[in-house]
């Protein structure tokens, strides 16, 4: 077995994030493939329900609880020269089979997996599909939870390439599903059949869609298996056994569990609303694909390498040291999300246009896209400074109060997307969630209250948050003046990457010498910020 090596952090911050954004760029040429070939239809929207499924679970078995759980406890072992290899393997054994049943269980009840996600679809032929659709899709769940724990055990061991490059490979194999499914390849091998799917177009593409969702979670344990042998884990597979090591794993993970619950019900709520109104689930999971850029970028900068240092202060009793460190990932995810809410929702309909507007994704399409997404952005500082200020209630081992305050926040979403559904539509959906993210920071902020002052932002924050608030204001005024001035351009095949790249390249310009000239950052302080681990 390996032993552990060094974790040096600042090479494999670097490392998930380039693999991260990467695949984020490799997720918006899928997107915009889909947007393009299927549009809004209801192929589109039962290929999303049917994907959703077992995304929905894999927070529970794979990256979630279970993942949350068996990490720490391998660590532990391979930092203190115990049989790590054996507890992986016997994890592997055990969640496999766990998965195994689970799939199995899922395939006889789909229908009503698929009305829990989506009960507007009952009676059409959206529901049809969706149901075939996600029996095929289903069976990623046990590929990815276990790709998930072989990423964990890499992770734990200082090896961060081959996981953070795995998720690379579910969009390049559905990009390259997406392609071959317009060339007509495999159309008479490769198809579905069901009642109502007449005079539908694009059902081919859809299957071959959701075989490419298979393919790629072979793929992907595939090629995290061989990274593990190759640093010398050799997960071999066995008969599962309840060992006191997993029975300890499985108490660990039923808490996060539940954590992870409220997360997935939030979203189910979305979906639900979504789903009584013809094409909102691709409005919103368009949308959400945008706004979920810079919360990822951000998050990476923030939550793995700022926010480790603010744990490790906490526990080390450095209130001052502690304060300093809440406040300057405070400031530095601020100067980083204001500007990008401010400009997704000045410039969304630029944005979705030249992204997705194409092919079957017409006007009316990129208008309701952009409606989510300009909603969306108000919630995205909302999200990151949740991932700003949950670290001081974890550092103090307090894992209920930011559980009771998700619950809080779910009714909230529930109570807001369903009323407003009734008058407004699925835009009911997408202010619930930015609502209820408002509501959590709140509820987060309010609970700091005892912890004295090293949970309080310092007078450089308070100074600093109100000229970042302004120079992204302005920042806003000078996209609002490109896009009239570009506009014409947005709609010429010839010229909308340009016009688009040139407004955002202008808006960024824009910030970062406005932001100077009111003293909202210092470049040398960002720089000093994201090289501290």
């Amino acid at each position: 077995m390996a032993a552990a090596r060094p974790i040096r952090l600042v090479a494999g911050f670097l490392t998930v994030g380039v693999w991260t954004l990467l695949s984020r760029v490799f997720g918006f040429a899928r997107d915009i493939l889909i947007a393009g070939i299927l549009g809004a239809g209801p192929v589109a929207e039962a290929f999303l329900v049917a994907f959703s499924l077992p995304n929905m679970f894999r927070r529970f078995f794979a990256e979630g609880a279970f993942n949350t759980a068996f990490v720490p406890l391998f660590s532990k072992k391979l930092e203190g020269r115990e049989d790590a290899e054996g507890f992986a393997r016997e994890a592997f054994a055990g969640l496999g089979t766990l998965l195994i049943v689970f799939t199995l269980v899922a395939q006889l009840i789909m229908p009503w997996l698929v009305l829990a996600m989506a009960s507007g679809f009952a009676g059409d032929a959206r529901f049809d599909l969706a149901v075939i659709f996600g029996r095929i899709a289903f069976g990623y769940i046990l590929f990815i939870s276990l790709a998930a724990l072989l990423s964990g055990v890499l992770n734990a061991s200082g090896r961060f390439a081959a996981a953070a490059a795995a998720p690379v490979l579910l969009n390049m194999v559905l990009i390259c599903a997406l392609l071959l499914a317009e060339t007509g390849v495999l159309e008479d091998v490769v198809t579905v059949d069901a009642p109502g799917l007449a005079g539908i177009t694009g059902v081919h593409a859809g299957t071959m869609l959701v075989w490419g969702v298979l393919v790629a979670g072979v793929a992907q344990v595939v090629l995290v298996w061989v990274a593990a042998a190759r640093a010398g884990f050799r997960i071999r597979l066995q008969m599962p056994r309840l060992s006191p090591d997993l029975k300890r794993l499985a108490i660990i993970a039923a808490p996060a569990m539940l954590a992870g619950g409220v997360v997935q019900i939030n979203l189910l709520v979305g979906r639900q609303v979504a789903s009584f109104f013809e094409g909102a689930i691709v409005w919103l999971s368009l949308a959400d694909r945008l706004y979920q850029l810079p919360l990822g970028v951000v998050g990476i900068a923030i939550g793995i390498v700022l926010l480790p240092d603010l744990s490790r202060r906490l526990r080390a009793d450095d209130a001052t040291g502690g304060r300093e460190a809440l406040s300057r990932a405070a400031e530095l995810s601020m100067a980083l999300t204001v500007p990008s809410a401010v400009a997704l929702m000045v410039i969304p309909v630029p944005l979705v246009s030249v992204l997705f507007g194409r092919g079957a994704f017409g006007p009316d399409d990129v208008a309701a896209t952009a409606l989510a997404l300009a909603v969306y952005g108000a919630g995205l500082p909302a999200f990151v400074l949740q991932k700003v200020m949950q670290p001081l209630y974890f550092a103090r081992e307090d894992t209920r109060s930011p559980f009771r305050y998700a619950v809080v926040a779910m009714v909230v979403n529930a109570v807001v997307a369903v009323g407003l559904a009734m008058a407004i539509g699925f835009l009911g959906a997408a202010i619930g969630t930015t609502v209820a993210a408002w509501v959590m920071v709140w509820l987060l902020s309010r609970g700091t209250r005892p912890m004295g002052e090293v949970a309080r932002f310092d007078d450089r924050y308070r100074r600093r948050i109100w000229r970042i608030s302004i120079a992204s204001i302005l920042m806003g005024v000078v996209l609002w003046g490109l896009a009239l001035l570009l506009g014409p351009l947005l709609g010429t095949d010839g010229w909308r990457y340009g016009a688009l790249a040139a407004m955002v390249l202008l808006g960024m310009l824009s910030y970062f010498l406005i932001g100077r000239a009111l003293n909202a950052f210092h470049i040398a302080e960002l720089r000093s910020a994201l090289r501290r681990s």
